[in-house]
């Protein structure tokens, strides 16, 4: 039986809401929200380039696509072993080989938590977090085996497209999977997270689930923002949490757009209940 829990999703599917949550219920006190730079304490962080250095002390650079590949179920064989229980992991890699090697260690694998959201607002939400235009991360929705290059904090990650993305974590409908729609969780958190919280086999009282919502709530964490800021908002955003609702593409996508994302993800879409009306 493996050791880490990993927490996957395409970006902007709501991973950093998940993660925030299980920070407030297991590293919080329930009386007041456990500061947002302290999120990675509750879920750590795979491709972090400081663990892939204890196997290659090279300069990061140096790396090729094949050694860091290679390194990869080391790295996360040694991430396993960080903690007495269970190890939840934030990735946004797909479950896919690169190089004839599997980017997740199956070996050390407990389970899995798999976030998914429309793929509409997950375009919109990625243009505002990159800062680019909502076409070209409509393109990079719909390329295969699309990778996040490698910088002096993390190591690349194998997206894939959103569809190769979502079907590599949950085609199996395997019993160690479980699946969160971010639409669910916005409709009912108190649900959602319960039924999380049942997932993993925490025994916690129901009051300090609900504390832990409304602590990781959208509104909660932007006030915090406000004060605090988060390391994790990229130069290109004023804000990292920006609007945090469902829809949100109704507005901001053209039909020509709208089409692209549908031809591009239809299946998948379908799968999830995300097609338009009309398509």
């Amino acid at each position: 039986m493996g050791k880490i829990l990993w927490l996957a999703s395409y970006p902007k599917s709501g991973n950093t809401w998940v993660r925030l949550f299980l920070a407030n219920l297991l590293k919080g006190d329930g009386n007041a929200p456990v500061a947002l730079d302290r999120i990675g304490e509750a879920t750590l962080a795979e491709p972090g380039t400081a663990g892939f250095a204890l196997f290659d002390p090279r300069p990061w650079q140096d790396w090729s696509i094949e050694e860091v590949a290679a390194m990869r179920p080391r790295v996360q064989e040694r991430i396993a072993s960080t903690g007495p229980g269970v190890v939840p992991v934030k990735t946004h890699s797909a479950f896919v080989l690169v190089k004839g090697v599997p980017v997740i260690n199956m070996a050390v694998t407990a389970g899995v938590i798999y976030v998914v959201r429309n793929p509409l607002d997950v375009a919109v939400s990625y243009a505002h977090h990159q800062g680019v235009e909502v076409d070209r991360i409509i393109e990079i929705m719909a390329s295969n085996m699309f990778r996040t290059p490698s910088n002096a904090a993390n190591v690349y990650e194998v997206m894939g497209s959103w569809s190769q993305h979502v079907a590599s974590w949950t085609a199996s409908k395997s019993a160690m999977i479980h699946i969160m729609r971010y639409e669910d969780m916005l409709a009912d958190p108190q649900g959602a997270f319960a039924g999380l919280v049942g997932f993993m086999r925490i025994e916690m009282a129901d009051d300090a689930v609900r504390r832990a919502v409304e602590m990781s709530a959208f509104d909660a964490v932007s006030q915090q923002e406000t004060a605090e800021g988060f390391a994790e908002r990229t130069p290109a955003q004023d804000r990292f949490f920006r609007s945090g609702q469902a829809g949100q593409w109704r507005e901001v996508l053209s039909d020509a757009q709208i089409a692209a994302v549908v031809d591009a993800h239809r299946d998948e879409m379908a799968r999830y209940d995300y097609l338009p009306e009309g398509f």
